[in-house]
């Protein structure tokens, strides 16, 4: 039925020359064009942008959206909008009057103007030597700069059936020949179970108990409700590269919704970035004003506040970023999956896919960490029936020699029986298998990481984005622009880079990564020494704790002042990466952030992994044996492992490292920006008064936020990547590293959220079609995990002579043998 009468409404509309279940004469393309010219206006006609001649709305045409001129007066208040009400501020300039660089500026702005933005500016009610520049994009210059960006917009596709219908799931057949598109709705079914045979009845009736069951438990406790709040969720919509001459064929329910807020922000961002100041090759962008003082600071609008005085449940929501604060960035949705459609909308691609991949890796680790958590408790289980915990607390008669020269006695093989039951809660037969099992979990993470995201980059239509909208950086443009070549793709010309000066400057940015290695290599040697001094120091301390423990304290002491030392490093690396990257003179933003994030990532790699390496597979191998200890710079013995093994300054050091780290890097992404906000809040209410508070317009709110990392999404990537290595590489020695990683990562989420949408300035909403570079990083990590397990276990480890004890000396040996005679 369907089909027929959809071939009837063809042959309606081509004139009653197809007849039914015969192919349609008429070419397909010839047929769409003529329906087209029928049904759309010219390009000329302004009429298609009215609202009353528009029958469709844009999925990024948010309900939340401000429509054309009916602009409440509280958005006009609150700094949304210019003076006359009508034209959204999309980007935001500050400088100082009292900057010298005025001349730089009025340039700049000049041809600010000449690009098509309008432009106004406010003093600040704080500081009146505070500018503030406000830029809005009219409809003509964001649809020259969509078009040439190639920004991809929602379009009517004609449907014969329910033109003009607002944008569904699309259903897609073919019909006689032609491909029709006809739209339709998801149905849900609800399923029911019967049970014929006598046999079954029990079943049917532990069914209907189970029904009862979750009808008093809440529905999908863990999914937001999209049906109360559908902002939460996007539209699906056939997209296409804007083009102003095909504008009739996009659905524009009004132009000055048409663009979302992200979208209109990157498109003011990508006209200031190629905007001159100067008379100059390199005179040129945004960037470098920044970086030389004009302008202090340059960021999009929140659109509005996250509070609100009423229920989200019962009046709605007041904006998006009301809406994500109490869907996203609030502590009583922990549980609660993420918002992403939101999330991207607002923050753009990039931003959402880090979250996206965030929110995986965390559900990954429930069985990383449940497995991990069975292992620690099978060794709480067995630690009474662990033979060899046993003989070590017995064997009082053994008497082991001292491990430093001078203050470190003689010691009895039982005195080391506290630290052989601890090594055996991390160190049991159960360990092997949870060493594999990892090994495993981060292949499947990995390739169904790879699933979500090509799901994720289809809905989010990102497929293909890099070849299509990447663009060469300005500083790049400006150092090459004497050298062009044409491009074979596009057939225009561009800059080129010669191969000479791109392999000189590679050795070069090579040559600084070497030695930025070795001084990661030298701090590790300092901490070695270190450890190896003091040693006799502490069995020489007054206090008996600390003098019965040396080796203990030596160990918690040196991670410390390891970590310390990371800290201090992580500083000069950042600099160095960044001047390295910008030396190297990258085309692109993407192979700058790659660059950039290769090295970080190896330089703190090495510097957060190194003292781990050490112990693990080399503290303890080379101290030769009693009359011929080797030694260091011939005075001092290296240092020994423990009599019950080296597995437990692992722990010690993994451990620690671990909780430090994350702790230091929650309290600097949400702490410090706490502190600094809360600081600037109490001086604007110690000079102003408290009721000069709520007057302030969203610019001034926004530009007393902290602006954002300088590097984006770099430091949140790094501090996951490195606890993913963490989580893989040595945790044969340390089960419990996943269990700890998933109640950071849980907290990480919501802090992250929090922090975007409260603490930090509006980022500039970016786009990007995976994690980048990470990808690769996780898949080395993945590889090296299974190398270092595989080595802990064998060398680390006392799985294998325990085996061999049991097997072949302990009070079980021999029994298979005496068996089989």
């Amino acid at each position: 039925m369907e089909a027929s009468s959809a071939g009837s409404s063809i042959s309606a509309v081509t004139g009653g020359k197809a007849k039914p279940h015969q192919p349609v004469a008429k070419d397909v393309n010839i047929f769409f064009d003529e329906l087209e010219g029928v049904n759309s206006p010219s390009k000329d006609d302004d009429s298609l942008l009215h609202h009353g001649n528009l029958t469709s709305t844009s999925d990024d045409a948010s309900r939340l959206e401000v429509v054309g001129e009916e602009v409440p007066d509280k958005n006009k208040a609150n700094g949304l909008y210019f003076r006359d009400g009508k034209c959204r501020i999309d980007y935001i300039l500050v400088y100082r009057k009292s900057n010298p660089q005025t001349e730089k500026r009025e340039v700049f702005e000049r041809n600010i103007r000449a690009e098509g933005l309008q432009m106004e500016k406010e003093s600040s009610l704080t500081n009146s030597d505070i500018i503030f520049v406000k830029l809005h994009a009219p409809w003509e210059v964001l649809g020259k700069y969509a078009e040439l960006m190639n920004v991809r917009m929602p379009f009517r596709p004609f449907n014969p059936f329910t033109a003009g219908a607002p944008c569904i799931l699309v259903r897609c057949c073919f019909l006689n020949g032609h491909f029709i598109e006809i739209n339709g709705r998801s149905r849900r079914s609800r399923r029911k179970i019967y049970y014929l045979h006598r046999r079954y009845k029990f079943m049917n009736r532990i069914e209907k108990q189970i029904s009862r069951f979750r009808g008093w438990l809440p529905r999908k406790p863990m999914k937001l409700d999209k049906e109360t709040l559908p902002d939460l969720e996007e539209n699906d919509c056939y997209t296409a590269p804007f083009s102003q001459q095909r504008i009739h064929h996009f659905i524009i329910h009004n132009k000055d919704t048409f663009f979302n807020n992200a979208t209109r922000s990157r498109i003011v961002h990508h006209i200031l970035q190629r905007v001159k100041y100067e008379e100059g090759k390199n005179k040129i962008g945004l960037n470098r004003l920044l970086s030389n003082g004009s302008y202090e600071a340059a960021f999009p609008l929140h659109e509005g506040s996250y509070r609100s005085k009423n229920s989200i449940k019962t009046h709605g929501a007041e904006n998006h970023r009301h809406l994500l604060y109490e869907c996203w960035a609030s502590w009583g949705v922990w549980y609660k999956y993420q918002p992403l459609d939101l999330v991207r909308r607002y923050f753009g691609e990039k931003i959402g896919l880090y979250f996206a991949w965030l929110g995986w890796y965390t559900g990954m680790l429930f069985p990383a960490a449940f497995i991990g958590l069975f292992v620690f408790l099978y060794g709480v289980t067995t630690l009474n029936h662990c033979q060899v915990s046993k003989e070590v607390c017995q064997a009082t008669d053994i008497i082991m020699c001292p491990i430093c020269d001078k203050y470190c006695p003689f010691m009895r093989l039982s005195d080391s029986c506290v630290y052989a039951k601890v090594t055996h809660l991390f160190d049991n037969g159960a360990t092997v298998f949870f060493a594999v099992f990892m090994a495993v979990w981060a292949t499947v993470f990995l390739e169904f990481w790879k699933r979500r995201r090509a799901v994720i980059a289809y809905d989010w239509d990102l497929i293909d984005w890099e070849e299509e909208e990447e663009e060469i950086r300005p500083q790049f443009e400006a150092k090459y622009s004497k050298k062009e070549r044409m491009n074979p793709i596009s057939g225009k010309p561009e800059p080129y880079q010669a191969f000479a000066d791109k392999c000189s400057r590679l050795i070069v940015s090579a040559s600084g990564i070497f030695f930025m290695i070795c001084v990661v290599i030298a701090a590790v040697f300092g901490i070695v020494i270190y450890r190896v001094v003091t040693v006799s120091t502490f069995a020489a301390f007054k206090w008996a704790l600390i003098r019965n423990n040396s080796q203990v304290a030596t160990t918690g002491t040196a991670v410390c002042i390891n970590f310390c030392i990371i800290m201090l490093l992580n500083v000069l690396y950042e600099k160095v990466a960044l001047f390295l990257t910008n030396l190297e003179q990258p085309r692109t933003e993407s192979e700058w952030e790659n660059s950039f994030t290769l090295k970080m990532f190896l330089f703190q790699f090495v510097n957060l992994n190194s003292s781990t390496f050490y112990i693990a597979f080399f503290l303890g191998r080379f101290t030769g044996h009693p009359g011929a200890y080797l030694r260091l710079i011939n005075r001092w013995r290296l240092e020994e492992c423990h009599p019950s093994g080296c597995l437990i300054d692992l722990c010690m050091q993994m451990g620690i490292i671990m909780v430090l780290k994350q702790t230091w890097n929650n309290f600097m992404e949400l702490g410090y920006p706490l502190i600094q906000n809360w600081w600037t809040r109490r001086k604007l209410r110690q000079e102003y008064g408290t009721q000069r508070k709520t007057s302030f317009p969203q610019w001034e709110k926004d530009y007393n936020l902290q602006p954002m990392n300088a590097y984006g999404l770099f430091d949140e990537y790094l501090e996951m990547i490195l606890q993913f290595g963490f989580t893989t590489i040595f945790v044969a020695a340390f089960p419990l590293a996943p269990l700890l990683a998933l109640l950071n990562n849980i907290i990480e989420i919501r802090l992250d959220a929090y922090k975007f949408v409260t603490q930090w300035r509006r980022p500039l909403a970016s786009r990007a079609k995976d994690i980048g570079i990470w990808y690769g990083i996780l898949e080395g990590i993945g590889i090296l995990s299974v190398i270092t397990n595989a080595f802990v276990i064998a060398v680390t480890s006392d799985f294998i002579p325990r085996l061999v004890y049991a097997y072949k000396y302990g009070p079980c040996a021999g029994q298979g043998e005496a068996g089989q005679k």
